[in-house]
């Protein structure tokens, strides 16, 4: 279990400390990914390169892991670079994306351990150049015994190929199993279920997201953690990623203890007496199937 970590609120801006104010904290999320989506829209928007966004949007990460370590938020995954960007973005922008990311890590790993946070990462990692692995696993170890927000980016991610990668390692692991028996081998597949799929997921040592953001007003989810944001509450923000700070993600929390999370059900105040005093006042069919559907 984490351990409870020191406050450090009070590190927050004052405009960031009036909003979480208004939050509880004993309903912050476990928690939060963020689709970090805008930085090409923004420098467009200013005439400037593509890759002065990128470098601004860099810039921003660390804006919002220090917020998320200042509140205590246990989890922080940052959609980084997919795997759609790997094969189908120009080869320079990909090159240019690999040394940011390497000077992102070197830049910012002192940083990351004065807020107390470890860094991770989902995703194809074998298939990134060598020397982007090595700064990889250097940033991993020189975090690993930090014990705030764990920072996870999603690196050559694409959700697909995680649900096959989990498939491939499942099937794989029963043919183990079966010891060359045919029919112990289908006794397995018909036991597999979600959590044999789950513990073979990249974020199988990770509680499922409570909250997705999503940047640049885009209205879809671009192939992140499918599996696991089945019942995640969304927040669409218009904001471009390089102008998003940590007070926007307060906001995006706030507005997540607003909701009501039923997970498929009527939700905490709906009981069986309440859903009976509801269907007795609509009397026609066209009423009661509204009903259901609310």
């Amino acid at each position: 279990m984490r351990a409870p970590q020191h406050s450090r609120v009070h590190e927050l801006s004052v405009e960031e400390q009036a909003i979480y104010r208004e939050l509880d904290p004993a309903r912050i999320p476990r928690h939060v990914a963020i689709i970090m989506d805008g930085n090409g829209r923004w420098a467009g928007k200013r005439m400037l390169k593509r890759f002065l966004g990128h470098q601004q949007g860099a810039e921003s990460v660390q804006y919002v892991v220090e917020t998320a370590s200042r509140i205590d938020l246990p989890w922080l995954t940052l959609y980084a670079f997919s795997l759609e960007n790997n094969l189908r973005r120009p080869r320079a922008e990909v090159n240019f994306l690999m040394k940011l990311l390497k000077s992102y890590l070197v830049g910012n790993v002192k940083r990351m351990n004065d807020n107390n946070v470890r860094m991770a990462y989902i995703g194809r990692i074998h298939e990134l150049p060598a020397e982007v692995q090595d700064t990889m696993q250097w940033a991993s170890e020189a975090t690993a015994k930090n014990t705030g927000t764990t920072l996870t980016l999603a690196l050559n991610y694409g959700a697909r190929s995680e649900l096959v990668d989990a498939m491939r390692a499942t099937l794989r692991d029963a043919i183990t199993e079966s010891e060359g028996d045919f029919a112990r081998l289908q006794g397995l597949i018909a036991e597999m279920d979600e959590c044999h799929v789950s513990r073979r997921l990249y974020t199988a040592a990770m509680p499922d997201p409570d909250l997705v953001v999503r940047t640049s007003g885009e209205q879809r989810i671009s192939n992140f953690l499918l599996w696991q944001i089945a019942y995640a509450e969304i927040f669409v923000t218009d904001r471009l990623w390089p102008d998003f700070r940590g007070i926007h993600l307060l906001e995006a929390i706030a507005d997540f203890q607003r909701r009501e999370r039923r997970y498929g059900g009527l939700g905490d105040g709906f009981t069986d007496e309440k859903l009976a005093e509801k269907l007795a006042e609509h009397h026609g069919a066209g009423d009661t199937a509204e009903l259901v559907r609310r």
